[in-house]
Parts: C-alpha cells; structure tokens; sequence
C-alpha cells in the first residue's frame, strides 16, 4: 500500500485523482477523451495474454469483476511494485508522473525489429496537472510526455542492433488536468516544463532500474 492517491494491490495499480479530470489516453479500454476519477495498471504475464486471446475482452472482464470499468487502464508485464513516482511544481503548476518502465520489445524509431509475442515489456505514463487545460493543450501534453520518455531514454539506452532505444512496441500515455480554458501546454510553459521534468526523471529511473536488474542477474 502507498499513500492514499496510489493504491497498489497486485496486479492492480490505482492512481487516484483528487477530483474527477479530463484524461487523454490511447488506452485499450477507455482510448480518446473521456473523464475519469482514476487511472489502472493491470500487471498481466504470457500465462495471461495467450496468443489466441482477445485482449481487449480479458480486460473488460478483469475490470467488471474489480468494479473500475470507468478507469482507463494500462497493460504491463512490468512489476507494478516497481513503478516509479515523482511530482515536479514550477511557478505553482504540479506535474505528478507514474510509471511503469520495461524495455523487453524496445524499438528504434524508424526501425523495426522482428517482434517476439512472448517478450512483453512496455513504458505506461500517467500524468496529472492540477492546471485547468483545454484540449488542445492536454494534446500538446501527451506529445511532450512522450518526447520525455524517449530524451530519457537516449540518453541511457539500451542500445539495439537497430540503434538506441527510443520505446518500445507497446507503450502508451494518459494524461489528466481538470477542464478549463488554457490551450497550450508546450516548452515555454510552467506546466510543459514541470511536466517534461517528470516524466523524464520517472522514465530515467525506471529505466536504471531495468537495466540494473539484468545487469545483476
């Protein structure tokens, strides 16, 4: 158990919202715009997510059964008991990131490897502004969450036969802020700044993190 906004009960990882937020997400479950007091992780393993399975139907069972099929809800191979927290306030804005880093089916962008369905390995970013944003500007978030993880990423690699990892097959964002009327979010912003840091400190730990597990095993 952590503190009372993250509830962690594997498989299950709960980051709860003060409030109800507008989320962005491309989740399997709840994709799009959609409003939501919470957000999922689902840790699942090959026994899990057979070949012949529809995923998406698994999950929506899994959900019904734990009464949360209002949560956009991420998928992960990735030991939930590792992901990794940080909050970032500039000029009064707060980013709050959670992450949960695995690199088993990294890519290169541009590239493409041969794909093995038994590797499951995927970077899931949850992030929360307590700035009021209109739409446009939680889309601008979502590109900036993902130019975090991929500048952490290069900088720490791995590196694969295609070149420096910069994802991975499955990753996926969401991104949360209560409704409101601004509309930009970029690099010159208080929130794309407290946001950018974030998720790049999150996504640099966990990745450390990773590599340091197959690096000592």
């Amino acid at each position: 158990m952590t503190g009372p906004a993250l509830r962690l009960a594997r498989p299950w990882l709960e980051m709860r919202f003060a409030a109800p937020r507008e989320v962005l997400s491309w989740t399997l479950n709840r994709p799009g715009f959609v409003t939501a007091d919470r957000l999922l992780w689902r840790e699942v393993c090959n026994a899990d997510l057979t070949p012949e399975l529809d995923v998406a139907d698994w999950l929506a069972g899994e959900l019904a059964a734990q009464d949360m099929t209002d949560a956009p809800c991420f998928l992960t191979s990735r030991d939930i008991r590792r992901m990794v927290e940080t909050r970032v306030t500039v000029d009064q804005v707060t980013a709050r990131c959670v992450a949960t880093v695995g690199l088993s089916n990294g890519e290169r962008i541009g590239a493409r490897r041969v794909y093995d369905p038994a590797s499951w390995g995927t970077i899931n970013i949850a992030v929360e502004l307590d700035l009021p944003l209109a739409r446009p500007a939680l889309i601008e978030a979502l590109s900036l969450v993902a130019e975090a993880r991929t500048a952490a990423l290069v900088e720490l690699g791995p590196d694969l036969e295609t070149g420096r990892i910069t994802g991975t097959g499955t990753d996926c964002i969401a991104v949360a802020a209560p409704e409101g009327e601004m509309r930009f979010a970029g690099l010159h912003t208080a929130q794309g700044e407290a946001l950018g840091r974030a998720v790049h400190d999150a996504v640099a730990t966990g990745t450390r993190d990773w590599i340091g597990e197959r690096t000592s095993s």
